[in-house]
């Protein structure tokens, strides 16, 4: 392992570390590149504490600059926690992915198959499928603040009301994807949580990853910081795990990229599980839905990106079209996701015909585009650098 420690500009402390061996000029390069795009949002947002991954190659870097808590001073490391918030979906998607790999459930049922008490409601019309790509016709972003207990929960759903016909519109929900990954969860013969920490991160080689984090890692978790700027964490709440709740490290979080990029890697039923993961299966015009990851053709504009990743397509009904057959990568594609809690906010990108791959974890929730642009202007570079 090579570390290159350079000296603090704006109180922030710059680190690169390598957990190969490099060159020299690979390191120079790949720092330049990261400091050029990150720096200038540590300041503008005071973002206490931030975490990059680069994978290039197969080879990963690691960029960490500042604070994981600003009480303590403990500086941010590869190895620190943060909460995922939306980019844990995309472990929704794997481990629901495997599921059907084991033949445990196909993306065809429908929930009640798994929870008998929603037979024949309106929510039983749409597939696990549609509620994975939020196509179940039109469940909010949240749930109701009622909402707090599995009771309340079939209660929501026994009684919601479509607003369109299952397949005929994309809405971002949590509900929505949170009912995906619960039906994966009992399907597994477990819990969504369960089987996410003893089965799935375990045949990853994730080993700092977590739904709940245990009290003997509690000393890498980082605290995120708000509005108030005052220290916090994400508050538990219903399907918290499938939608929002993995807490994971820069050095898990690239291993899972790096995963994605080369599932051959793995035995068959992991290997296909990540396969499934990449297949797009609703077309919204800006991006194709797939299950967590979001996804468009390489090279890709920063507007395009933008537009897929815009407030638009969060808070609103999009028309979205259902791909039939459902469509497998057939060029470069990217795959991203933005994530973000009160305290917390990050975005994964990566292009595995081009083998690179940015992960970028704060412990503070600054804007989407800004994150966007960053990683955009990373992934830029790190491909024009590899033709």
């Amino acid at each position: 392992m090579t570390t290159i420690k350079l000296g603090l500009t704006t109180a922030i402390l710059f680190s690169l570390t390598a957990t190969v061996f490099a060159a020299d000029g690979e390191q120079a390069r790949i720092a330049a590149t990261v400091d050029k795009a990150i720096r200038p949002i540590m300041g503008e947002y005071k973002v206490p504490g931030m975490a990059i991954a680069v994978t290039v190659d197969g080879q990963h870097y690691f960029v960490n600059y500042g604070v994981a808590s600003k009480e303590t001073k403990a500086p941010v490391t590869e190895n620190t926690l943060f909460e995922l918030g939306s980019i844990s979906k995309t472990f929704a998607g794997t481990l629901a992915s495997y599921a059907q790999v084991l033949g445990k459930l196909s993306f065809d049922d429908h929930p009640g198959k798994y929870m008998p008490d929603l037979s024949g409601s309106a929510i039983d019309k749409a597939t696990l499928l549609n509620l994975a790509t939020y196509t179940a016709g039109g469940l909010p972003l949240q749930f109701p603040d009622e909402v707090k207990s599995n009771a309340d929960m079939l209660t929501y759903f026994s009684n919601w009301k479509p607003g369109a016909e299952p397949g005929k519109e994309r809405r971002y929900s949590n509900p929505s994807i949170g009912l995906f990954g619960h039906a994966a969860g009992l399907a597994m013969g477990s819990n969504f949580a369960t089987a996410l920490e003893t089965e799935l991160f375990p045949k990853l080689g994730l080993k700092h990853s977590y739904v709940t984090v245990p009290r003997s890692a509690m000393g890498s978790y980082a605290w995120g910081y708000g509005k108030a700027d005052k220290p916090i964490r994400v508050n538990p709440g219903m399907f918290d795990a499938e939608a929002y709740g993995v807490k994971s490290s820069a050095a898990d979080m690239i291993r899972f990229v790096e995963a994605n990029i080369q599932p051959e890697q793995f035995d068959g039923p992991v290997r296909k599980a990540l396969e499934g993961t990449h297949i797009g299966y609703f077309d919204t015009g800006k991006m194709i839905q797939g299950l967590g990851w979001e996804q468009c053709p390489y090279p890709v504009s920063l507007e395009r990106l933008l537009d897929g990743n815009s407030r638009t397509m969060a808070m609103e009904a999009n028309p979205a079209t259902a791909l039939n057959p459902p469509k497998r990568p057939d060029g470069a594609t990217l795959y991203n996701k933005t994530g973000s809690t009160n305290g917390f906010g990050g975005y994964v990108a990566f292009v595995p015909e081009k083998k690179i791959g940015v992960v970028m974890l704060a412990n503070r929730n600054f804007p989407n585009p800004e994150r966007i642009k960053a990683v955009h202007a990373i992934l830029k570079t790190l491909a024009t650098a590899a033709e």
